[in-house]
């Protein structure tokens, strides 16, 4: 024994040397002083590392050491869900890094995460975002494959995606691929984590577009609301930090330290990219032995940095935050308050749960609740409650209120009603408390045995996740869905922190007068002052109201759970019709796959009377939405007991579906129908319905540029669509009595068809569909009136633009979404080329406009389907002009050309089998299988054999019949292309186009020449990105004061004064002439194609284009009535097969 203390321990470097003696002296308790001997000698050799903590918490007697000593296997069964049928395997490397293995036998698609143990609260205070930063430069190549896309690239050729995020305390890395490709992609993932390039040239470009996604933020309201609450919370403790970065966080300020950002994010990896604090998930459809020889090849070379996380001390919320109120103005209508209580970090009570169960009980929506009292009182729409983790060391449990208007005037009364409820939790009975939990841990029981797979990169990204959290291992996949003990004591301690001296309020409302703070990174007005003396009192010792109490007896907890399973039979490949009258249709399909006590059932009711006029569907939607409220107490305890509905409506129709365990389905979808076709309108509740409807349209016109671009395609493209102008333009003259007189009359005439899926017999979806016809009561419609919607469709060879300023005046960015129409939708070899172009398209989209040109962050193509029609669209956000980004999308399109040229057969190939295995993808749980079958029925032409017949299509498929089906129908100077492009521009683009067309260089010269050689062109260019954030929305009296602010602030007020006279007397002569046309500025630098695989500059004659004048073979379009109005229309849908062909036989 004497001969192995004396071993060199610094020679083996080796934990599992240090382990091995440590173990063999572990075993004979009468060695303790050897033990010392060894502890000794490790402390002298590692001051830095705790052994016995090394030991204890990575190679525990629940590890076995493998016989090769390169990792230990966990040698506990992991708890898992009865339906569950994947196998588990916990490992962990000689380098500490754990892994869970899954073997899936019946997946198509293969995925791993990682997450890594660092995030936004270990950025240095002075390059703020660094996380986030590394986590976008971290797929930017590896020495190993050192081509920037090449990793994107092998996903997308085998069916694949990848992609990222970074939160407080971790950053996750996942991706899903083809199942025969998970090694190649494994091997590309690990040396992310082993020798990452960060390209220097790649490191100016990434700060753009970590800038770009900070923008695409500044007007999202829980952005803003999240960023000046950690804003006003402890500045000493990490979490405050701005987490996402942007271009002044990651460039400006660490250009004035010296600091070299490359050298720093480089460091930054070093230090935290410990393979100790990562944890790897990863499921595929190999045996485990292969998995797990996988990951030992590839990950074992990831360096252990024996790193140790420390918890940061302390809340973030101390006493000098408590009790007051904060008031901010958000971007959006609408109206909230939100108490905040600090607690605990709450990881180690995963088998109590106490906030869960307070959470359950405080935000229930029955009877007795919170919400049903503000409900009656106006005041209120909904109400939810939680905790919330954001890192180790501390969370906070919340109560937020969307409030009406007059509820914002009553907001006090509200947090008054609220802490009356937590009172009244204070005093309740031990048995009433004991049977709601009961009934809280029966549901979380039932669902975790009934749990169905999802996507596999969702489902290993969440286990990676779960893994850094203290769960025993054996419950690392039950955890987060269990509450194992009641326990009353942490409970009652729970309600401890639920305390009027221990919270913060906040309250929004864009109702709120002036406001005399702003937050500094996204600007959002705020105001703080101590909560309200009188309100402080009164929540000391808050009365009982009479109409509160807890949760009822929840009536619809399924008991019956019998399946009756056929091991033998061959699973159908769609729904049969059971049901066929001029006044009804029911598809049917039992469950054949995935053998769970669920059913969906679908319905929609066409009533073309409910789209008629913007009249009528305002009408029809206020109906919806009022039955939907009235319906929230009957329906949350069905919600909670894995039973839900939906109502709503869908244009000339209205839907009605039911889903989730079976047992109760009939029974509660029976009285969903009854509160439909019976209903009495409270004008009080109509009021406020009608004020959210209001808000709801308004806020939609606030949606990000994109998503507006979209709208407003629907608009031009889709044959009868009502603007939200124009259902604006109705609302306030309906009052309650036009409802109540109108909704009968969506009923007299109907058309129903329906689904049901699901561990149903055809008895009980005959009775689902009576019980619809019954109730309604309805009479069967015309023929003609069950013809649906129709397509625009645009001329061959034309061309067509429509410009709209985006509504909301502060919105910085502008978007473009081109549309190239193609074909017909019920054209399978027009679909398989179509369909296939989009694929090649997908991932040279992004990687040249959004990683090489930087265009914006949100920057995506994809093929899609009309009524009668498909189309390819290119869709980019961005701050740039987008008639330079339609002329960028132009030129990429042009590019595709030589790119497909020049693929082998090989990459050709690969291109096409990534489709064929994305279109026979298997249907992952009963809901998605039931979706897929709901969307062929509701498209009217009934295809069940489509991927049958596209796959046949493209198996077919020629590289030439592609290449022909490109110049003809998608290449920009096709005489046969036809296109429209959708313009979303931002108010302020005239303003960013001028500073965007400054020459930083010139000014710096002119600068530098009058002695000011201090100044950096850093310091010049990002005076004026902040200008072009603060200066947005403003009138032009009112940018020029803030111009003088901004650049006197940031760059001193002599040198300051100095830039104001330059830009103002010589401005013409700092314009770069290369960055403006007519008065249209914008970006003029080289950009690079994509040349298969090389990348050429672009020729001098597409350098000289004018890329800020839109193509004169466009015409725009002003009106978009007269526009539609000249247009032809495709063809209604239509069944592509006899109906009959569907009969059950």
């Amino acid at each position: 024994m004497d001969s192995i203390i004396s071993i060199d321990l610094v020679f083996y470097n080796s934990l599992w040397y240090c382990y091995n003696i440590y173990d063999r002296v572990s075993k004979q308790s009468q060695n303790s002083l050897l033990k010392q001997q060894i502890l000794l000698i490790w402390n002298s050799q590692f001051p830095s590392i705790t052994m016995p903590t090394i030991i204890a918490e990575n190679f525990s007697q629940n590890f076995v050491v493998s016989s090769d000593k390169t990792h230990s296997v966990f040698n506990i069964p992991i708890e898992k869900s009865e339906n569950d049928d994947r196998e588990y395997r916990l490992i962990k490397l000689a380098n500490e890094l754990e892994i869970l293995l899954i073997h899936d036998p019946k997946t198509d698609k293969s995925a791993a995460s990682m997450d890594v143990h660092v995030g936004q609260i270990n950025d240095p205070p002075d390059l703020l975002g660094l996380s986030h930063f590394c986590e976008h430069l971290l797929f930017l190549g590896t020495s190993k494959y050192p081509k920037e896309n090449d990793y994107f690239e092998y996903l997308n050729k085998h069916n694949g995606y990848g992609n990222a995020y970074t939160s407080a305390e971790d950053t996750n890395y996942y991706f899903e691929v083809g199942h025969e490709f998970l090694e190649g992609a494994l091997d590309r993932f690990a040396q992310f984590f082993i020798h990452p390039l960060f390209n220097a040239d790649c490191t100016e470009r990434e700060i753009r577009a970590v800038d770009s996604e900070y923008k695409g933020y500044l007007q999202d309201d829980d952005w803003r609301k999240l960023q000046l609450e950690k804003s006003l919370f402890n500045p000493n403790h990490p979490f405050s930090q701005f987490g996402v970065g942007n271009l002044e966080s990651l460039k400006e300020i660490p250009l004035k330290l010296g600091l070299d950002v490359r050298e720093e994010l480089m460091k930054h990896h070093k230090k935290y990219y410990s393979s100790n604090i990562m944890k790897l998930a990863v499921l595929g459809k190999e045996p485990l032995d292969l998995l797990n020889k996988w990951v030992i090849e590839k990950f074992s070379k990831v360096e252990n940095k024996f790193l140790k996380i420390p918890i940061p001390d302390g809340h973030p919320i101390t006493k000098n935050e408590l009790g007051n109120q904060i008031s901010l103005k958000p971007v959006r209508d609408q109206h909230c308050v939100e108490i905040t209580f600090p607690i605990p970090d709450q990881s180690s009570l995963y088998e109590t749960k106490p906030f869960r169960f307070l959470s359950h009980i405080i935000g229930h929506e029955e009877k007795g609740s919170i919400l049903s009292l503000l409900k009656k009182k106006g005041w209120a729409n909904g109400l939810s409650s939680g905790s919330s983790y954001q890192c180790k060391g501390f969370e906070v449990f919340q109560i937020s209120v969307d409030l009406t208007e007059e509820g914002f005037g009553h907001y006090e009364e509200v947090v008054e009603i609220s802490f009356q409820f937590i009172n009244m939790l204070r005093k309740l009975d031990p048995k009433e408390q004991e049977r709601v939990f009961k009934e809280v841990q029966s549901v979380e029981a039932i669902n975790f045995k009934f749990q169905e797979k999802g996507w596999p990169s969702y489902y290993v990204a969440g286990l990676s996740s779960q893994m850094q959290r203290p769960y025993p291992r054996e419950w690392i996949l039950s955890s987060p869905y269990l509450t194992r003990k009641y326990d009353p004591v942490s409970i009652a301690e729970g309600l401890n922190y639920l305390r009027w001296d221990n919270c913060i309020i906040l309250l929004s409302s864009k109702l709120l007068g002036e406001l005399d703070k702003k937050e500094r990174w996204f600007g959002t007005e705020y105001k703080i002052e101590p909560i309200n003396e009188k309100l402080l009192k009164t929540l000391q010792s808050p009365t009982l109201h009479p109409e509160l109490e807890v949760n009822p007896v929840n009536e619809f907890i399924p008991s019956i759970f019998e399946v009756n399973k056929l091991e033998s039979i061959k699973p159908l490949e769609h729904p049969h019709i059971i049901k066929d009258t001029k006044l009804s249709r029911l598809w049917y399909k039992k469950d054949d796959q995935f053998w769970i006590p669920k059913v969906e059932a679908h319905f929609v009711l066409k009533t073309p009377i409910a789209y008629t006029t913007p009249l009528h569907h305002v009408k029809t939607q206020l109906y919806v939405n009022l039955v939907s409220d009235s319906l929230t107490e009957f329906s949350y305890g069905a919600s909670i007991a894995g039973l839900g509905y939906y109502f709503d409506s869908w244009g000339d129709a209205i839907a009605v579906s039911v889903f989730g365990y079976n047992h109760k389905a009939t029974h509660f979808l029976e009285k969903i129908l009854e509160s439909v076709k019976n209903f009495t309108i409270d004008p009080k509740r109509f009021a406020k319905i009608k004020e959210e409807l209001k808000r709801s349209y308004q806020n939609r016109l606030l949606d990000p540029p994109a998503s507006l671009c979209s709208y407003f395609a629907s608009y031009i493209i889709v044959q009868n669509v009502w603007t939200i102008q124009e259902k604006l333009s109705v609302l306030d003259q309906i009052e309650y009595e036009d409802v109540q007189v109108f909704y009968p009359k969506l009923f007299r005439h109907m058309f129903f068809e329906g689904i049901v899926h699901g561990n149903a017999n055809k008895s009980d979806a005959i009775e689902m569909m009576e019980i619809v016809e019954r109730t309604l009561g309805s009479e069967e419609l015309l023929p003609s009136q069950l013809i649906s919607d129709r397509s625009t469709l645009l001329p061959v060879g034309k061309k067509y633009a429509y410009f709209k300023e985006v509504f909301d005046k502060k919105e910085i960015n502008s978007a473009i979404h081109y549309c190239i129409q193609v074909g017909d939708t019920i054209d399978p070899q027009m679909r398989a080329k179509l369909y296939l172009f989009g694929q090649i398209a997908s991932e040279p989209c992004f990687n040249q406009l959004r990683t090489k040109e930087q265009l914006g962050y949100s920057v995506y193509c994809y093929s899609n389907e009309l009524v009668g029609a498909m189309e390819f669209r290119v869709v980019i956000q961005s701050e740039k002009d987008t008639i330079y980004l339609e002329n960028r999308i132009e030129e990429f399109l042009k590019g595709l050309q030589e790119t497909i040229e020049n693929f082998s057969d090989k990459e050709y190939n690969r291109h096409v089998n990534a489709l064929i295995e994305r279109n026979l993808e298997k249907d992952k749980n009963l809901r998605e299988e039931t979706g897929r079958y709901w969307g062929i029925i509701y498209s009217g032409y009934y295809e069940f054999n489509r991927v049958k017949v596209d796959t046949e299509y493209l198996r077919e498929l020629k590289k030439s019949e592609l290449l022909e089906f490109y110049k003809t129908y998608i290449h920009p100077k096709s005489s046969t292309q036809k296109k429209i492009s959708i313009h979303l521009r931002s108010q302020n683009t005239e303003l960013i186009n001028e500073l965007n067309s400054i020459d930083v260089k010139k000014l710096h010269e002119l600068i530098s020449s009058q002695g000011f050689s201090d100044v950096t062109v850093e310091d010049l260019q990002g005076t004026i990105d902040t200008l072009k954030i603060q200066c947005v929305g403003l009138e032009q009296d009112e940018i020029e004061s803030v111009k003088t602010d901004v650049i006197v602030s940031k760059i001193g007020s002599e040198v300051g004064m100095k830039v104001l006279e330059a830009l103002g007397e010589t401005k013409d002569g700092l314009i770069d002439k290369k960055k403006t046309h007519e008065g249209k500025v914008g970006e003029g630098k080289e950009n690079q194609m994509p040349n298969g695989n090389s990348e050429n500059k672009l020729d001098d004659s597409q350098k000289e284009k004018d890329e800020h004048k839109l193509s004169d073979e466009n015409e725009i379009i002003d009106d978009i009535i007269l526009f539609k109005t000249k247009m032809g229309l495709s063809s209604a849908p239509y069944p592509l097969l006899p109906l009959t062909s569907f009969y059950e036989k």
